[in-house]
């Protein structure tokens, strides 16, 4: 039976890297997948892109709108496996449409992402997933004070934010983010604690 997966965590946890590995493991046993890429994630423009500098062109950019069944229609027979990365992005109904499309084609896919945005607040389309996968997978990594890091932080200019539009791609100079324990979230929430403290 094929199945839905959503992988996730943190920012910075090595989820694209996971997706990379995942996708030159069925290759090298043969295989064919197709890897799927939300036109919101506009880092790496139409790649792949993990933070470890390994790159690979998407074989479908999918836009806000996208009909995720229609998609995972195409990529049959040849593909093994259907692999997405940055599904948060996804809106709810196209996570559905996914999970249909799981089932009455008999593909499996698996979906990296996020399940939390920089302020704490869940993704629409991560949360519908959360609801629908059929295997659900956490990665970890770790907050600088050494504990699980749970939180993602925007990180502008170098200052944490926690009230702006809540998809702002880190792939300018001035934005970053970074994954932290929800007990270093709150304090520098607070202003208990600046990052880099």
């Amino acid at each position: 039976m094929a199945k839905l997966y959503f992988i996730y965590r943190a920012m910075n946890c090595g989820k694209s890297t996971s997706l990379l590995q995942v996708a030159h493991n069925y290759e090298e046993r043969g295989m064919h997948v197709t890897i799927m890429k939300l036109v919101t994630d506009t880092r790496g423009s139409t790649n792949v892109v993990s933070r470890l500098g390994v790159v690979r062109k998407a074989d479908v950019l999918m836009g806000p709108h996208g009909d995720t069944y229609g998609l995972m229609r195409r990529a049959l027979p040849e593909s093994s496996c259907v692999l997405m990365d940055e599904a948060q992005f996804m809106s709810p109904r196209q996570a559905e449409r996914l999970h249909q499309a799981v089932h009455e084609l008999h593909i499996p896919c698996m979906c990296y992402g996020l399940k939390i945005d920089f302020a704490g607040r869940g993704f629409p389309g991560a949360s519908r997933l959360l609801e629908l996968a059929d295997e659900i997978r956490e990665m970890r990594t770790i907050c600088r004070c050494g504990r699980k890091a749970t939180m993602n932080l925007r990180l502008v200019r170098g200052r944490a934010t926690f009230d702006d539009r809540q998809v702002e791609v880190d792939d300018q100079s001035d934005i970053r983010y970074v994954s932290v324990c929800a007990d270093c979230f709150y304090q520098i929430r607070a202003g208990r604690m600046a990052y880099g403290a």
